[in-house]
């Protein structure tokens, strides 16, 4: 019996060899999409060189909104075992980009720390996440990653379930970031580019922003040195939510975030609410 799969908060216990987890995924690492110099994420992660951006196919969550559905939902891409997957780190030159970004990697915890907990890369390695995480293996990633950008998604349990089939998605992740926020104390920059630290996203949902409010609190309250990027970007890629965020909505949303003094990061413009900024698998 090969190793039983443990990595993310779904817990699936089982061998990955000859069964696929909840994530779809078997037991080598997928990568849907390599984009060189990719300037869509915050520009502390962007930099002025654009991140080397890994999106990893398959996912522990099941988002109804999910931009990235193609590979996420659907699957897609090249498969690689740790080593191989080193070897093709390795072979790029990576004094070309600001940081190293790793997109939705959580399914493929134990294979990425094997290939990477001794690792040593010049430039920032980002654990770009759904924030549904286990804290164990926070703890552990931490031997090679710099710098952890979670998704905060939901406060309610019933829309979390409703839309990314995980009702205990606020639990989970408010304790992984918490635990994010320990083994990366404060937040070290280095020339604008964020070297280490906690970068929290959220996304607005239509309707929700009683929700985002209650998430936003949660940070103010708990997380010390808080940096949050808030997003208005949604957009309808089919599922239940079919309707665009409100300007009125985001603007509420906005204003809490000033009240609780949620005011270093990043804060959209809605006009990025477009399938323009969806990349093509």
């Amino acid at each position: 019996m090969g190793r039983l799969c443990f990595d993310c908060p779904r817990r699936c216990g089982l061998d990955r060899g000859v069964a696929k987890g909840f994530c779809k995924e078997d037991d080598k690492i997928r990568i849907a999409k390599i984009i060189e110099n990719f300037m869509w994420e915050e520009p502390c992660i962007s930099g002025d060189k654009g991140a080397l951006a890994i999106f990893f196919s398959g996912c522990n969550l099941r988002c109804e909104f999910c931009q990235n559905y193609q590979i996420s939902h659907l699957g897609k891409g090249e498969k690689y075992t740790a080593e191989q997957f080193r070897n093709l780190l390795e072979s790029f030159d990576i004094s070309k980009y600001s940081s190293i970004d790793l997109i939705t990697p959580s399914h493929f915890s134990t294979l990425l720390h094997e290939a990477l907990a001794d690792f040593k890369s010049p430039i920032p390695i980002v654990w770009n996440s759904s924030g549904y995480e286990n804290s164990e293996m926070i703890k552990k990633l931490a031997d090679f990653v710099d710098v952890f950008l979670p998704d905060f998604k939901y406060y309610d349990r019933e829309l979390s379930h409703n839309l990314s089939k995980a009702k205990d998605y606020f639990e989970v992740a408010s304790r992984a970031i918490l635990t994010m926020r320990e083994v990366m104390p404060e937040n070290i920059f280095n020339d604008e580019v964020l070297a280490k630290g906690v970068l929290i996203r959220h996304l607005v949902l239509p309707g929700q922003t009683n929700d985002s409010k209650k998430i936003l609190e949660f940070i103010s309250e708990n997380i010390s040195q808080p940096f949050v990027s808030i997003m208005g970007q949604f957009t309808p890629m089919g599922g239940k939510l079919q309707s665009r965020l409100k300007p009125l909505e985001y603007k509420i949303v906005l204003a809490h975030a000033e009240k609780l003094g949620l005011t270093n990061g990043y804060f959209q413009e809605l006009g990025s609410a477009n399938e323009c900024f969806v990349p093509d698998f």
